[in-house]
């Protein structure tokens, strides 16, 4: 078993206890393990920050951004190792892993060319002789919580754009997934990132909270992960003077009108919701039919679900890995049962893969007959599990998107320009596809919900430049203008 140390104030330490990171195609197997820190040094990971905000933030952008391109070259000459332990510790499957590492480093080679760019708009003045600008500069010290089921990219989009910007970071990577935060802090580090610009965090959440949350220091904090925790953490902030950035629970809905190509909206459903077996954010868990083409789409969706390969993911074959944890597969499972006794009906799937007891597997499950009222329908499950739902129009699809307290995703799949634009304009969703999965969002692209999805401040793109910069308005008099 591997044993990995931290990053603290530019120094990788240890502490005299650990955390074991377990991999869930096998949980009897430990492949590594990490340092549990202390309440004390969190604090001193706070200090670091704090004294090399003063200095980064006066980096030239031109430095900083080379910085991040150069950790960007790094991530991909070592993209086989990190996309192996992204795989040991997640459970997804080579490719998912392989394609996750590249983008981390997409995003760090993006940031690094926004950052060369200046950050700011010439503005008018009414009054003679004067000019006016605003000038974009970063707010402080930002603090990174990131979830389990992206434990590269998630790190990688949140602080490639607050370190381009000139910020300072404590970044807490999931416990169940540090190995793959340690890769991108590495080659931060290895490419001259300064000193305690980054500082990493690993270590039980419960005994690290009040020091990670409560410290004077935080100008920021963005938070991937459940709404229960982001809204604890939300009530923790009331009464501070603290950004909070949330990307928290969805339920994504897919719709298949009657004029769609059937065929390609199977696969395209099926890649949404059983890709990373159902573990992102984006997934889709929901898929609104309208009636006259329900049993046809049904009976092309289930060839598609069935034709997934179970197994690890290390295993070239697997289409559909593990899932995370044996908290998660425990869970996933319960809400199936669930939907069962609610009276939904279990085309395939449902239970786990008794082949391998040791490993946290769900063999993919598609539901039908469900209604609005059942919790399947209504609350996020983060799994390999689909919910099939008929409807007699157009309208009647939108309302059922909408019928949810989430809006992250929605797409639908038809051969009407009218009705796909149309449906772009009524989702009540920060994400809409056409003809294409809920997933897949490139690194330029704004990314975020509405409702209970999330917070006002968008990832990704250059709206990300809101959360992690403040705007100062600058008016200069240059004098009276010289006269022939």
């Amino acid at each position: 078993m591997r044993t990995l140390e931290t990053l603290s104030g530019g120094e990788w330490v240890t502490t005299g206890e650990w955390i074991d990171v377990h991999d869930p195609a096998d949980v009897r197997t430990s492949f590594a393990r990490v340092p549990a820190l202390a309440a004390k040094d969190v604090t001193r990971a706070y200090d670091h920050a704090e004294r090399a905000f003063a200095h980064w933030k006066r980096t030239s952008p031109f430095e900083r951004a080379q910085i991040l391109t150069d950790a960007a070259r790094l991530i991909r000459e070592r993209v086989d190792e990190i996309a192996a332990d992204v795989t040991a510790e997640n459970g997804k499957t080579r490719a998912e892993a392989r394609g996750e590492t590249l983008k981390a480093a997409d995003f760090l080679d993006y940031y690094a060319g926004l950052g060369r760019q200046g950050y700011g708009t010439l503005l008018h003045d009414v009054r003679p002789n004067h000019r006016t600008h605003t000038q974009r500069e970063p707010i402080g010290v930002i603090l990174v919580i990131s979830p389990w089921n992206d434990p590269l990219i998630t790190p990688a989009r949140k602080l490639a754009p607050l370190l381009a910007a000139g910020n300072a970071a404590v970044f807490k990577p999931a416990g169940e997934t540090p190995v793959s935060g340690l890769h991108f802090a590495r080659a931060l580090h290895d490419a001259g990132l300064p000193a305690g610009v980054l500082n990493v965090v690993t270590g039980r959440t419960a005994e690290l909270e009040e020091a990670l949350l409560d410290d004077p220091r935080i100008t920021g904090i963005t938070f991937t992960g459940s709404n229960a925790v982001g809204n604890r953490i939300r009530r923790r902030l009331a009464d501070r003077n603290v950004r909070f950035q949330g990307e928290l629970g969805g339920k994504n809905a897919s719709v298949v009108l009657r004029d769609a190509d059937l065929a390609a909206a199977a696969k395209a459903v099926v890649a949404a919701s059983f890709g990373q077996a159902g573990q992102r954010c984006t997934a889709t868990s929901r898929v609104v039919v309208e009636r006259p083409v329900y049993d046809a789409f049904a009976r092309l969706l289930l060839a598609e679900v069935e034709a997934l390969t179970v197994g690890p993911g290390s295993d070239p074959a697997t289409t559909l890995c593990p899932l995370s944890s044996p908290r998660q597969r425990d869970s996933v499972l319960a809400d199936i049962d669930q939907a069962i006794e609610e009276g939904a009906t279990l085309f395939t799937g449902g239970t786990a893969d008794t082949d391998r007891p040791h490993g946290c597997y769900v063999r993919p499950t598609v539901l039908a007959d469900v209604t609005p009222d059942m919790a399947i329908w209504r609350e996020e499950v983060f799994g390999p599990v689909l919910a099939l739902r008929a409807v007699d129009d157009f309208g009647a699809a939108v309302d059922a998107v909408n019928d949810s307290d989430f809006g992250l995703a929605a797409a639908v799949f038809t051969r009407d320009l009218g009705n796909a634009y149309r449906f772009a304009d009524e989702a009540e969703c920060g994400q809409v596809a056409v003809n294409t999965t809920t997933t897949g969002w490139d690194v330029h692209l704004p990314f975020g919900g509405f409702r209970d999805s999330g917070t006002a401040y968008k990832e990704q793109g250059d709206e990300v430049l809101r959360f992690s910069t403040r705007v100062k308005t600058v008016a200069v008099h240059f004098g009276e203008t010289a006269r022939g």
